[in-house]
């Protein structure tokens, strides 16, 4: 629980500022993890750690915690996904006349599961579409994801494009789970090598992963880890951590059709927390580099212009230059 293993490694950081962040599905655990660390749960954890690892009796680790920050994040709510249809529409990738009929025949529903007939049959128009473009970042073309794909050397083949197989691939030898191959320039080609740079016996041997221990690496699972949902919308995790104290910034790369920013601003208003600086552009060598709004209980929400899902995958620069100064209490 929140790096237990490390605290006890290193006590001498306890009292050090911590904060917690996640992007994403991430941006969901991350205020509920932060609730537990705020309510002493972190500490008990710790402590009992410590009496397994035979660390000092009587010591109270307090961890430090003064915030959080979520970006491109999930919620648990349909926010997260509805915003999508005005995201798409703005952008011009759904018609005047499909926002209007999903408008018409959605409200109220579920966008991911409508019970509805016309809205569910809109919402295949509408899907069909925005497959077209990239949706973790809209300007750029469309790539294979990088996920696992069954174990079967003609789908592994498949969009290689009368390529020879990467070097690393033969080193590595035959996945268990091997992803698509992305045409070699798209963005995802990095999840791509990951997976073989993730699974080579030096990599697993300098991550001092003990042979038989842990099975192959896998970036993303496609609905086969055995687990339940258990945790609904986070919301409340947000009203409860930044109405007592705690900082919290929610960031958005603007070009993301998967969580898009007005989802994000829609959850950060529903707080219902007065301004206290108004929308303005934040800058980084004197260009905007997104545009930013403060509320009160310390609640901070920025976009990042030009970024994706997940921002600092796409626009590195800026989201450093926002973390930066968001977590030395400056302004944006």
């Amino acid at each position: 629980m929140i790096n237990i293993q490390w605290f006890s490694d290193h006590p001498k950081y306890l009292a050090s500022p911590f904060y917690i962040g996640g992007d994403s599905y991430a941006g969901k655990i991350a205020p509920f993890l932060a609730q537990i660390v705020s309510e002493g749960l972190g500490c008990y954890y710790l402590l009992l750690y410590e009496r397994q690892l035979s660390i000092e009796e009587g010591r109270r680790p307090l961890i430090n915690l003064k915030g959080y920050l979520v970006g491109n994040a999930a919620t648990g709510e349909s926010v997260d996904f509805n915003s999508r249809v005005p995201y798409a529409h703005g952008f011009g990738i759904i018609s005047d006349q499909l926002y209007e009929t999903i408008l018409g025949h959605c409200q109220g529903e579920d966008y991911s599961n409508p019970s509805n007939a016309l809205c569910a049959q809109a919402l295949i128009t509408f899907n069909n579409l925005i497959s077209e473009v990239q949706q973790a970042q809209i300007l750029l073309d469309t790539c294979v994801y990088a996920s696992p794909l069954p174990n079967d050397a003609n789908i592994r083949m498949k969009g290689s494009d009368g390529r020879r197989i990467l070097k690393e691939e033969i080193e590595v030898g035959k996945l268990d789970h091997p992803p698509a191959r992305p045409k070699f320039g798209c963005v995802t080609y990095g999840y791509y090598l990951s997976y073989y740079w993730a699974n080579d016996k030096r990599t697993r041997d300098a991550l001092g992963i003990k042979e038989g221990t842990k099975d192959e690496w896998v970036r993303c699972h496609d609905k086969d880890l055995p687990y339940s949902t258990d945790l609904g919308s986070v919301i409340k995790y947000h009203r409860n951590l930044t109405t007592r104290g705690y900082r919290a910034l929610a960031y958005s790369g603007d070009h993301d059709l998967l969580v898009p920013h007005l989802g994000t601003q829609a959850w950060v208003r529903s707080l219902n927390f007065s301004v206290v600086d108004e929308w303005r552009a934040w800058h980084l060598g004197g260009q905007a580099a997104g545009f930013t709004i403060s509320y009160a209980n310390n609640m901070t929400f920025a976009t990042i212009k030009g970024g994706g899902h997940t921002a600092p995958e796409y626009e590195p620069e800026r989201c450093y230059a926002m973390f930066s100064r968001w977590i030395l209490n400056r302004s944006l």
